[in-house]
């Protein structure tokens, strides 16, 4: 199925292209007489406004997974999966307030810089190769994947010349610029996706109300499917082991929002690029207040898509057939790419070049920052200590384009996965409870020590697994339990701290380790507009959940 791409439709998209293009070159150009350094190249000089560094975290987060996914997600089971952006709102608060001033009061260029000036050089290694093998491997695929799926679902572009098409559009302004490129062009990337995603938005409200509007159509799709605005699911509901009821509030989404938003370099490098923390906090803050209407985009789009194609009046409105290749639940993916194809002319082009924003922002992103730690935390420490600005500039590029190439090379063979993204994203939050653990009591508790948090690091993997894979015929023993993956995260994060405290006590017998952070009161005051700003967020949520519990 394509969508009928119109000659204003892609005009409309190759004039986006170009802006994107000829800003983010515009941006990249050296100052005369001055030579790139690694702080201009990674840190963007560390000269990024708030709104900037807002805008920036949101583009580098929404791709197509949430367009695609997510919407899809809104058909098959309704707003309960908003929780995962409503949650990540209340995360940012968290990471502004007590996380990013400890980071900056650092100097940090990288997540993993943090572990060696905490703990030790070795387990910074670690990390960085980890992070280095997941940004390539998981991310950077995935999402070059899914925005190949996506542009040959909507456009019949096949998926390889997707793959590579993306991959050089990202390419061409991210590798010469850096992180000063990449957050710029997010600017204008974050109003083509807030916008693009509000029309597809009102367009299916305004046909499911029959022409009366976004306000009617939201009314009458909450009035025909009450059960699809339900955020805290019972075990009854299909998808109670993705979204585990109260356990989403209080749980292990927890563990996937604060790994995600507090310790992912390229969402964090953003923050650390800031002129000051006080502009950081108010861009994490910029960047919690658009999270609340992102369900809006990426969520409502997909109950609406249910509602239509389940409303035999609405489908002949629309002059479209039963027997046409329509989202059901069991291909729930089609939902945004299938609503695409109704836009009037023009406006498809909008909503495309939002769904291209979101997936080529993301990518600059990755790039940016996979090769930030290669560089920093690889290049500069084993293989050329003494680099100067010229050649760490210069492997930032060569590293990132290896990374991309990489990428495009193993996107494709996702294909031979069943719910690729799914299937990634678990195994993954196999790793991060261990890794939350680490950092979070690297941070506040000043025993712990670098043995115990490498014994905790690898212990945590098989106490993950013992949640998540019992062997053939005792999954219902006494000795083995079977968790929903969001339960199984949160008790992993519990059992790894405890596991990393008790050995941190046995080795300094109750004593302070030496590279303990010191914790202030002053360390985390935050300003009037800081406070007054995450009291509304928090109120709106408080709002939000009691309207759909």
């Amino acid at each position: 199925m394509t969508s009928g791409f119109d000659t204003w439709d892609y005009v409309v998209f190759i004039a986006y292209a170009i802006l994107i293009l000829g800003v983010g070159l515009w941006v990249s150009r050296d100052k005369k007489g001055h030579q790139k350094n690694a702080e201009d190249y990674f840190l963007a000089s560390k000269s990024l406004p708030w709104w900037a560094i807002g805008a920036s975290l949101i583009a580098a987060n929404i791709s197509a997974e949430q367009f695609i996914g997510m919407s899809g997600s809104g058909f098959a089971s309704g707003l309960a999966i908003a929780s995962y952006e409503w949650m990540a709102a209340l995360t940012l608060i968290i990471v502004g307030k007590y996380f990013l001033p400890i980071f900056i009061e650092k100097g940090l260029y990288t997540i993993p810089e943090f572990v060696e000036k905490r703990y030790s050089t070795n387990l910074k290694t670690i990390l960085a190769v980890f992070w280095i093998a997941l940004y390539v491997f998981v991310n950077l695929t995935t999402v070059l994947y899914l925005g190949s799926l996506a542009l040959e679902t909507i456009m019949g572009i096949p998926l390889m010349y997707g793959v590579i098409g993306l991959a050089l559009f990202a390419a061409a302004y991210s590798l010469y610029g850096g992180l000063s490129a990449v957050a710029w062009t997010d600017v204008i990337q974050v109003v083509f996706l807030v916008l693009g995603g509000l029309i597809t938005t009102y367009l299916a409200l305004n046909t499911v109300s029959g022409g009366e509007g976004f306000i009617s159509g939201l009314t009458t799709v909450f009035e025909t499917v009450p059960g699809r605005f339900e955020m805290i699911l019972d075990e009854s509901n299909p998808e109670y082991q993705n979204l585990p009821g109260i356990g989403v509030l209080v749980g292990g989404m927890w563990v996937a929002n604060l790994y995600y938003w507090g310790f992912n370099q390229y969402i964090i490098q953003r923050t650390l690029a800031a002129k000051s923390l006080k502009e950081a906090q108010k861009g994490i803050l910029f960047a919690a207040i658009l999270k609340l209407i992102i369900p809006l985009i990426v969520v409502i789009p997909g109950i609406a898509a249910y509602v239509m194609v389940n409303d035999p009046e609405i489908m002949a409105r629309l002059g479209v057939s039963a027997s046409e290749n329509l989202p059901s639940l069991n291909q729930a993916d089609k939902a945004y790419p299938w609503l695409l194809q109704f836009l009037p002319v023009g406006l498809k082009g909008v909503a495309f070049a939002a769904l291209a924003a979101a997936i080529v922002s993301s990518l600059a992103s990755m790039l940016n920052s996979t090769s930030t730690i290669f560089t920093m935390d690889i290049y500069k420490q084993y293989i050329n200590k003494n680099a100067n600005d010229k050649a760490t500039v210069n492997m930032g590029r060569i590293s990132a384009f290896v990374a991309l190439i990489i990428a495009c090379i193993v996107a494709p063979l996702l294909g031979n996965l069943d719910q690729a993204f799914q299937f990634i994203q678990e195994y993954t939050g196999i790793v991060s409870p261990g890794i939350l653990a680490v950092f979070l009591l690297g941070l506040f508790w000043k025993k712990t020590t670098n043995k115990a948090a490498i014994v905790g690091a690898l212990a945590s993997i098989p106490i993950a697994m013992y949640f998540k894979v019992a062997p053939k015929g005792w999954s219902d023993s006494a000795f083995f339990v079977n968790v929903p993956f969001m339960d199984q995260m949160g008790y992993t994060l519990l059992l790894t701290m405890g596991v990393i405290a008790v050995f941190s006590y046995i080795q300094h017998n109750g004593a302070d380790d030496e590279k303990g952070i010191p914790i202030t009161k002053q360390l985390f005051k935050t300003s009037p507009l800081f406070n007054v700003g995450a009291f509304a967020v928090m109120l709106i949520l408080t709002v939000l959940y009691a309207l759909f519990w």
